[in-house]
């Protein structure tokens, strides 16, 4: 059994007040209480009702992290757990740790300002915000609980908003993209319950699923290599790694904005999260020998998607693709063994979603506004609308890892967390490094070339005369400023974000780090199995015994 140390193996901390329990059931009935909600039909109560909702669980959500969360534990915190089937080891239990008290937080933050990126939705509005304060509580239980069998539950029962509204509110190639989203990605999660079962029984007696009695359990290397395997393709869906990432253009083409909003900077998240919190911390012997698969995967996903999206028309598509490469930056640090690299990562998730969400919203203002997401049919449209050119231009800036952005010090953080881990051969670092620098550089130019063809050059006279360009009403600048303050702010001063889930993160490599020189022969070559780890990337152990 492995004793390193590892969030959530210690005692965890009881919450006094059940923040996250309200977090999750506060959107929830509040999701069933808007058929009550008088409305004359046009929806006008009915997004007042859903936005004062959706601030209630945001403010709840930084009221949990203010009172009853302390940065500087590796620990469960927050803890709340009710037993339902012990015979079954079922378990209301929800906590909160370095890896998802700041997911929490961003995903209430995302949801109020979807909620607000929302308003002109008139068409069906009460099922609309039905399906938006569901998913809000789907999406935070999902970071939240700490059962597996929760956690699957939780899972599945996010991806049935997600799918209405796409079918209903999508554009015309909606059911296809709705029935390719539900299919990958309730396809997929039947290896999360398949391994969740497994894990559970496992070594018999009363099963239990809770993430504390699996991280004790004593599994073979062998059988945390098939779960790993299992997971890893469910997990990869969402993320998504290439091959399995086809879902995301087709659905990101048909969403309107608030979809978009969180598709981008939520949906994606969970996947990533997922795999630090299953596959690095549940299954740390599989981890080591899958790592160099992650790494190689994460490379790919930056290079070709970066090619991808510098080839495509459809400006939709074009940011959907960014988002895919983006995402290459997550897989490096999680396959990194370094808390620089696996901290980047993390960051990079955070940066991500808050400057995606703000991308996407804009492509669905610049679309209300034009009635076309092809690149070809626009241009000039700078010259009538030059607050949305500066909104554009600034979070371009920001997807492009700009200095001064929280996407450069994530990006970096990945790149000098792998650079000096020592646990790979340095070739192996070297030509990662490399090719991942092409998509650094890539990234610049798809998106610089995007904003020129958008705004500059001579105005499209049958744009101009079939629409109306009217410039960003306060609106949308709001929402916009509201997701530049996180993003300017963490990349003026890191520490903001860094500091909330480093101990947990240094406990997570920890672990890691001591099941890989626990591998006598590691079946991939690119690891040292007997090169000693540097002491600068070793992190302490946090409430090891």
């Amino acid at each position: 059994m492995f004793e390193f140390a590892v969030a959530g193996v210690s005692e965890p901390v009881q919450a006094t007040v059940p923040w996250l329990s309200l977090s999750i059931l506060v959107p929830i009935v509040g999701a069933l209480l808007v058929p009550l909600v008088p409305d004359k039909g046009e929806g006008k109560q009915v997004r007042w009702y859903a936005l004062i909702v959706t601030l209630i669980t945001f403010l709840i959500t930084v009221a949990a992290y203010l009172t009853g969360y302390d940065p500087s534990l590796s620990g469960l915190q927050l803890s709340e757990r009710v037993s339902w089937l012990p015979d079954l080891g079922l378990t209301w239990a929800v906590g909160a740790d370095g890896l998802s008290m700041p997911l929490i937080l961003l995903t209430s933050f995302i949801t109020s300002l979807a909620c607000l990126a929302a308003w002109p939705v008139s068409f069906k509005p009460r099922l609309f915000y039905f399906l938006l304060l569901a998913m809000d509580g789907g999406q935070i239980a999902v970071f939240a609980v700490q059962d597996m069998l929760l956690f699957f539950l939780a899972w599945e029962l996010e991806l049935i908003p997600v799918y209405l509204l796409l079918a209903i509110w999508g554009g015309k190639k909606r059911q296809y993209a709705a029935t390719k989203f539900i299919l990958y990605t309730a396809g997929s999660s039947l290896f999360i319950l398949l391994a969740a079962l497994a894990m559970g029984f496992f070594g018999g007696g009363t099963p239990s699923f809770e993430y504390t009695a699996l991280a004790a359990k004593d599994f073979g290397t062998g059988f945390q290599l098939l779960c790993y395997a299992g997971l890893l393709i469910a997990f990869g869906v969402k993320l998504p790694i290439v091959p399995l990432h086809t879902w995301l253009p087709d659905a990101h083409g048909e969403a309107t904005a608030p979809v978009h909003m969180l598709l981008a900077g939520i949906l994606l998240k969970m996947g990533g999260y997922a795999l630090l919190r299953f596959n690095c911390e549940l299954l740390p012997a599989a981890h080591s020998q899958f790592a160099p698969l992650l790494i190689v995967l994460g490379v790919v996903n930056i290079i070709y998607a970066a090619l991808t999206s510098f080839a495509q028309r459809n400006l939709k598509r074009k940011i959907a693709y960014s988002s895919i490469s983006h995402m290459g930056f997550v897989l490096i640090g999680v396959g990194s063994f370094s808390a620089l690299g696996t901290s980047g990562a993390m960051l990079q998730m955070i940066s991500h979603g808050l400057i995606g969400a703000s991308l996407f919203f804009l492509v669905g203002a610049t679309y209300d506004r034009t009635h076309t997401l092809q690149l070809d049919e626009m241009g000039g449209i700078g010259q009538k609308m030059r607050i949305m050119f500066a909104l554009w231009t600034v979070c371009a800036l920001a997807s492009l890892a700009l200095p001064g952005m929280s996407g450069f010090v994530s990006e970096l953080m990945v790149f000098a967390g792998f650079a000096t881990d020592e646990a790979y051969t340095l070739p192996f670092r070297v030509v990662i490094c490399g090719l991942a620098a092409v998509g650094v550089i890539l990234t610049p130019i798809y998106l610089l070339s995007m904003l020129r063809e958008i705004f500059f050059g001579k105005e499209k006279e049958q744009l101009v005369s079939h629409t109306n360009l009217v410039d960003a009403e306060p609106r949308e600048v709001y929402i916009i400023g509201c997701l530049l303050v996180p993003i300017i702010g963490i990349g003026l001063y890191p520490k903001l974000m860094t500091d909330s889930y480093r101990s947990s993160i240094e406990a997570l490599v920890n672990r890691n780090l001591g099941a890989m020189e626990q591998v006598i022969s590691p079946t991939a070559p690119l690891i040292r199995g007997q090169a000693p780890v540097p002491a600068v990337i070793q992190a302490p152990a946090v409430g090891a015994s």
